[in-house]
């Protein structure tokens, strides 16, 4: 009798850890959204320090279970590599790497190591190491549907919310032109004209919207909810797209617009089972029009008409501050001349990038240290040097050189080949939820060209949760 009570204690106490985790690492993503989306040094401490505990926890409750659920080995392969990396390129391997073991008077070993700032690049894998032991554990705490719906919805809630906060921050905060504001709003730091809703940098702000959209646009459109349920995601969608659209964010306006064609593009692949199960009580007739409907000339006019409403309607949204930024993306765009020193302008920047590349090959310049490596190959007046490529490809080839890149690449095929599994399941909700990941993670990769939202920790961590959402497997249950 005590021995069953004692057998019953342990796997309670084991259930128990299991709804704390979860309910943590959803409090997690709500609580860092909060604090300018986790970008001071001390806050991205206490996200890793809640990752360890709960990592802890998590084993605590595997040896209180006897079960281990482990799954996602081939995203957490390449991940893992990288880590590796970044500690080898921040140890003091040989000499001569970026100058004598002597700074300013002060022995150092940073010029022993591959890395031009060996304390960033560990801080790098550190945080690399917290973004995938959260991943391992959304995936083993987010088997049943009812745990992968609320995550889904967590994450399309606080891109709401971000959203409302941003409508009503622009309506309520006085104007950049009065004298003698500088006063935040709510927060110290959101000062007029700086940033959108909690986002220091309004572009970051924009990833988080092209996730949340893509979340529920898959929801709503991939059919993995009822009808009348679908009306909720779109109407989470207004705001959503209200917001990005007066953030006045050029990029994250192109990636809204490429979501749009890619959805359309892939409407047809992510309902195939769909239409495969409702084949057989349709008419031929009926079936030759859905059948003309589904095939690719028509899915890609209807796509054009409806970027072209989208962008009409965004550019209505944003107004005249979104049509002068607009207009200045061809400045931005350009390189500079002899007489301008800034060098502020992208192409600037990553010419200036490349030039890391081809200096540093094989293992780069550090991950995490680009913001030291590129004074060597940015040509400006020193007024402003960038601490970001504003492009995450091109800055992941420089602080990894070639090694870096082959990771890189792993991550995204293992991704992809990944979710393309999950899109063909034959449960409508995994596969309207995977389909709705793909977008959201299609719009991050595209803004990427251009920016560095994922430098940004709440923006990281929900980009993690797509990638979980996306590649989670069958063990679903439907309870």
């Amino acid at each position: 009798m005590f021995r069953i009570s004692f057998q019953s204690l342990i796997q309670g106490s084991a259930r128990l850890l299991d709804r704390l985790i979860f309910a943590s690492l959803l409090a997690l993503l709500a609580l860092l959204a909060i604090p300018y989306g986790a970008v001071e040094p001390w806050w991205e401490s206490i996200f890793e320090c809640a990752v360890f505990a709960l990592t802890a926890l998590w084993i605590i409750e595997g040896m209180l279970s006897g079960t281990w659920r482990v799954g996602g080995y081939g995203l957490l392969a390449p991940l893992l590599a990288l880590i590796i990396l970044a500690f080898l390129q921040s140890q003091p391997l040989w000499d001569g790497m970026w100058g004598a073991g002597v700074a300013a008077g002060i022995e150092t070993q940073a010029g022993l190591a591959i890395s031009a700032d060996p304390y960033e690049t560990r801080r790098f894998a550190f945080k690399l190491i917290a973004l995938a032991l959260a991943g391992v554990l959304l995936w083993s705490h987010s088997a049943s549907r009812r745990r992968l719906s609320s995550l889904i919805h967590m994450v399309i809630l606080i891109g709401v919310a971000s959203a409302v906060f941003g409508i009503v921050r622009q309506t309520a905060q006085p104007d950049a032109a009065q004298a003698g504001i500088a006063e935040g709003f709510l927060l110290p730091y959101l000062r007029p004209g700086q940033g959108y809703a909690q986002f220091i940098n309004r572009n970051h702000f924009a990833f988080l919207m092209e996730m949340a959209l893509g979340l529920a646009l898959g929801l709503a459109a991939g059919g993995g909810v009822r009808r009348d349920r679908s009306l909720i995601y779109v109407a989470a969608m207004i705001p959503l797209i209200a917001a990005l659209s007066l953030s006045n964010s050029r990029g994250g306006v192109g990636s809204l617009l490429i979501q749009a064609m890619l959805f359309t593009l892939m409407f047809g692949y992510a309902r195939r089972a769909e239409r495969a199960e409702e084949s057989s009580g349709v008419s031929n007739r009926l079936a030759s029009l859905k059948r003309f409907g589904h095939s690719p000339a028509p899915r890609l006019a209807f796509a054009v008409c409806l970027v072209l409403v989208l962008a009409v309607g965004v550019i209505w949204m944003g107004g005249d501050p979104l049509v002068n930024r607009l207009e200045a993306l061809p400045a931005d765009m350009r390189a500079a001349s002899a007489n301008e020193r800034a060098s502020q302008s992208r192409v600037e920047i990553w010419r200036a990038t490349w030039g890391l590349v081809t200096a540093h090959p094989i293992a780069g310049i550090g991950l995490g240290a680009y913001a030291v490596a590129i004074s060597s190959s940015h040509d400006s007046s020193g007024e402003t040097v960038p601490r970001e490529a504003h492009n995450d490809y091109l800055e992941l080839l420089a602080s990894g050189g070639v090694i870096g890149g082959l990771f890189g690449l792993w991550f995204v095929f293992a991704l992809i080949k990944s979710a393309r599994a999950q899109l063909r399941s034959t449960d409508p909700f995994r596969r309207a939820a995977c389909f709705g990941a793909i977008l959201g993670l299609l719009g991050v990769a595209t803004h990427s060209l251009v920016d560095f939202g994922l430098h940004i920790t709440i923006n990281a961590l929900v980009f993690t949760a797509l990638a979980v959402i996306a590649t989670l497997d069958g063990r679903v249950k439907t309870t």
